[in-house]
């Protein structure tokens, strides 16, 4: 009878990293970036007005409400297959977006972007080993942390929220917290300065959602009551003496909620009035199945 590793399909608590919300103050320049750059596709169905604009990647989105610029203290990482295609997109935006702090550069194994705002994406090509069947997604936001702090972030996620979290650097340098299956929170240990915490928030969808919120509001930690389905921390602490680590807003919610796992639509963006075929409007989340079995060998030889 063949083995398996049953506790490689475990994923804690968390099930699904939904989004990253941060404001913007012009939805023109967002929409040059985040859909004629990157290449991905505003929600055609909510938010549509020019208050909020909810950008689809894969299974999460973007969520970019209009109002003073807020900065994610680190970057946040996207699967997008095409590098070529990926990096002709945002050499056409260049030229509108002049003038802001829009900027790209392509490295060895991902092409960093940088919004009008200067929030930075890390674009990865479709790579089974590190991110499973994603060929269109979010599968981690990175943050920059204070020297000394992973290793006890690493410790208040399983004991407060019941997700896993790890030590990855030998030297105690990064945590990494599952968020769902291959979705990550990373946190990694650097001596740079870092700005004050403006408001941004990552949202998580949770299987047990009574647990955290108690363990959270015993040590004062809850921040917003939003409804039934939904509330919010801010501060991820010490476990013996309850300092603040870290501050970025976490919206929780549970897997009852009406939008958990609500279908979005992704654009295929190699598609234009000039070439276009029926059948190929829309992009997949997930890898092609004969390209997905190809790389599923490689990582068994």
């Amino acid at each position: 009878m063949q083995q398996y590793d049953r506790a490689a399909e475990d994923l804690g608590n968390s099930i699904h990293l939904e989004h990253v919300n941060v404001q913007v103050p012009d939805p023109r320049l967002a929409q040059l970036f985040y859909a004629a750059g990157l290449g991905l596709t505003r929600d055609p169905y909510l938010m549509v007005s020019d208050t909020n604009m909810w950008i689809n990647v894969g299974r999460s989105q973007f969520h970019l409400p209009t109002g003073r610029p807020q900065i994610v203290r680190g970057h946040t990482g996207l699967v997008i297959e095409g590098r070529e295609a990926l990096l002709n997109r945002l050499s056409s935006a260049s030229k509108k977006l002049d003038g802001t702090k829009f900027g790209f550069a392509e490295h060895n194994d991902y092409v960093e972007a940088t919004c009008p705002w200067g929030n930075r994406v890390r674009v990865h090509e479709p790579d089974a080993a590190r991110f499973g069947r994603i060929a269109l997604g979010m599968p981690y936001v990175e943050f920059d942390v204070p020297v000394g702090t992973a290793k006890a972030i690493a410790a208040f996620y399983p004991a407060v929220m019941g997700t896993p979290a790890q030590v990855q650097n030998g030297d105690g340098t990064l945590t990494r917290v599952q968020m769902g299956k291959n979705q990550y929170m990373q946190f990694r240990e650097t001596d740079r300065p870092q700005g004050e915490f403006d408001g941004h928030h990552v949202q998580m969808y949770i299987a047990d959602f009574s647990g955290p919120y108690r363990r959270l509001k015993e040590r004062g930690l809850i921040s917003v009551e939003d409804n039934q389905y939904q509330y919010r921390f801010q501060d991820i602490v010490d476990l013996d003496t309850n300092k603040v680590l870290f501050t970025v807003e976490h919206e929780v919610r549970s897997a009852t909620h009406p939008m958990y796992l609500r279908p979005l639509v992704n654009r295929n963006p190699g598609t234009t009035n000039q070439n276009y075929a029926n059948g190929y409007d829309q992009a997949l989340w997930a890898m092609d199945p004969e390209e997905y079995a190809a790389q599923a060998m490689r990582l068994r030889n």
